[in-house]
């Protein structure tokens, strides 16, 4: 069974843009790890400061995989720019 994530994030007033920009070299990376089918980054147009993380992956075996590669690759890139009073929210459905 499939598992499907939806990580919602808020970037620092005026940071959306550079937090998105951040995001790709290292979802690059991630895109091609086994079992990744999906893994992007949208900014909302209605405002900027809001982006949601749009992961698929073909089994939870994969998606622990990913976590433990992501742990292990250290501080996120996106970071920097993330609005500290504002963590992240995660919804997963299996799919």
């Amino acid at each position: 069974m499939a598992v499907r994530l939806i990580v919602t994030f808020k970037a620092k007033v005026g940071r959306g843009a550079q937090m998105a920009a951040a995001f790709g070299p290292a979802a690059a990376l991630v895109r091609q790890e086994k079992g990744c089918e999906q893994y992007e980054m949208f900014q909302s147009a209605d405002n900027p400061e809001t982006l949601v993380l749009l992961e698929r992956w073909t089994t939870p075996e994969d998606l622990e995989v990913h976590g433990e590669a992501m742990r292990a690759r250290g501080p996120s890139p996106t970071a920097a720019f993330r609005d500290e009073g504002a963590p992240p929210t995660v919804e997963r459905f299996e799919v």
